[in-house]
């Protein structure tokens, strides 16, 4: 995959030199030509000079046969009018913004642009929403018997009760987390757009979690409709 990364801070190099590592093919962008001394010795990627939104600049880092992009420069405003023109412009499936302030994140977050702050674990969030890998350990009991993982879900189960995800896969939704913040579903919640969904499920279950919440939600019985409501 070719990945474009606008911005060589912290985060930036962290995330080129990841995916560098893992076989990508990765373009890196920044202002800055001395940001680019933040890459590890054995980058093998490319670096170019010049403004994050400029289609000239996108266009020299390969953002027409780019599979993802991820702006994570030091400027809010950078990053997001970059991230919209990757999606918007170019088509770029997959894109996510560093966002410093949580209130503009929140709003950007709900207009369809995953948004994602802190340095560490920024560098793996965004490496999961650039290249799904299937469920992510979260935390794995001594024994090795229970996971607690976030885990990709189909599309299509926006809009059902949480309740109805644990009973067809098996699992138990430990909490979601949305725009941001985490909360602790009740037997109503029901699945919103961007929601990421945390469960747990025996170790031995991954490929059955994964199969069912990674394909569209199977019809109802019949007999089932009705269930919980009066007659």
């Amino acid at each position: 995959m070719h990945i474009v990364i606008l911005g060589c801070g912290r985060v930036g190099s962290l995330l080129a030199d990841r995916l560098d590592e893992a076989g990508h093919s990765v373009a890196v962008v920044d202002q800055d030509p001395q940001a680019f001394r933040r890459l590890g010795s054995k980058f093998g990627g490319a670096t170019v000079k010049g403004i994050g939104f400029d289609r000239e600049t996108l266009e020299r880092a390969g953002i027409e046969r780019a599979h993802a992009f991820a702006a994570v420069s030091s400027g809010d405003n950078t990053n997001i009018l970059a991230a919209r023109v990757a999606r918007e412009t170019y088509g770029v499936e997959h894109v996510v913004a560093r966002i410093y302030d949580p209130r503009r994140a929140e709003v950007y977050q709900r207009l369809g642009i995953p948004t994602v702050a802190t340095v560490s674990w920024t560098a793996g969030q965004i490496m999961r929403r650039l290249l799904p890998q299937g469920a992510a350990v979260d935390y794995e009991d001594p024994s090795g018997h229970v996971v607690l993982a976030e885990v990709p879900v189909h599309e299509d189960w926006i809009g059902e009760r949480v309740v109805r995800m644990e009973e067809v896969a098996r699992v138990r939704v430990g909490f979601l987390t949305r725009l941001g913040s985490g909360m602790v579903p009740t037997r109503d919640s029901v699945l919103q757009d961007g929601d990421l969904v945390h469960v747990m499920y025996a170790a031995g279950d991954r490929e059955h979690v994964e199969e069912v919440l990674g394909a569209p939600p199977r019809e109802r019985p019949a007999h089932a409709a009705g269930d919980g409501e009066e007659s």
